[in-house]
């Protein structure tokens, strides 16, 4: 999905109000949230712990910029870091290691050239939840900021959407 920066912009209010949904939504649910990004370098962990009552609900996120942290931490398979299968693994491998519901991770080119073959602005989100994993590809125009910011601000839509869609209590935890 192509995305325009511009179009896609991280309007503070918009942010604060998709966080907002996100924690209505987790915590009518009891569920827990965690992140682990690379390409939006720990904005989208940023925004998640300024929502209401975070504390209650986000167990956290991961930057996990480098390859050696995906590899490492996160249990991604060595080898190409911008695509589908690594967002998966990152997500999966967050949700697992900090027992959240729901875990979301960012990985992609911010540019301002092409990484792995990959032309910049292109990013893979994922959304690891009870029902699964989703991951979608998308391609956000701008210059590196610009690519950033559209990046967490999608990844929070697919967060909000994901959380939104499933009502019941899915606590991986114990009370």
């Amino acid at each position: 999905m192509t995305v325009n920066a511009d179009t896609a912009h991280d309007n503070t209010h918009d942010t604060a109000e998709l966080v907002e949904l996100i924690a209505g939504s987790v915590r009518r649910s009891h569920s827990t949230v965690a992140a682990a990004e690379s390409v939006t370098g720990g904005q989208l962990t940023s925004q998640l712990s300024a929502g209401g009552g975070a504390s209650e609900w986000f167990r956290g996120g991961l930057v996990a910029y480098s390859e050696y942290a995906k590899f490492s931490v996160l249990g991604v398979d060595p080898g190409p870091v911008i695509t589908r299968a690594c967002a998966e693994q990152m997500a999966a491998g967050v949700r697992q290691l900090l027992s959240a519901d729901y875990a979301v991770s960012t990985t992609g080119a911010g540019g301002p050239g092409p990484e792995e073959g990959q032309p910049p602005g292109t990013v893979f989100i994922a959304v690891a939840s009870p029902a699964g994993c989703r991951v979608r590809e998308y391609h956000f125009d701008g210059e590196p900021e610009q690519i950033v910011r559209a990046a967490a601000l999608q990844a929070l839509r697919d967060l909000g959407t994901a959380t939104s869609e499933s009502p019941k209590k899915h606590s991986r935890t114990q009370a």
